[in-house]
């Protein structure tokens, strides 16, 4: 399973971005796929995960102002991001959680794409 983000850039204090995140591989073992982001001194911080039925999960800090969902016709995953803060500036990075030939669970990145918002 390989996944590839897009849909980074610069944002002004208060406007919405939304990222892409497009898998390929053996999508019919991605069991959940998810958004991380790392800031510049930060350890990399958990945002959201969907599961291939549709649940959702979401970071406190996140919650109400980001969504996540995906388009499986696409096998492509998005997340919508709204207020944003200049907080929220930092490598946005894509994730899916899949199951190999032996049932074991193993986790795919992709490179991350960058979100810069000013004040």
């Amino acid at each position: 399973v390989q996944v590839v983000e897009s849909g980074g850039g610069l944002v002004q204090a208060g406007g919405s971005l939304r990222l892409s995140c497009a898998a390929s591989g053996n999508i019919f073992s991605i069991n959940a796929m998810g958004w991380y982001r790392q800031a510049p001194g930060k350890q990399r911080e958990f945002l959201a995960r969907i599961t291939a039925g549709g649940s959702t999960n979401y970071a406190d800090s996140v919650k109400g102002r980001f969504t996540i969902s995906r388009d499986n016709g696409k096998n492509t995953m998005y997340l919508q991001m709204n207020s944003l803060k200049p907080e929220d500036t930092a490598q946005y990075y894509c994730n899916a959680e899949y199951y190999t030939d032996s049932y074991t669970i193993l986790d795919a990145w992709g490179q991350g794409t960058l979100v810069t918002v000013s004040s």
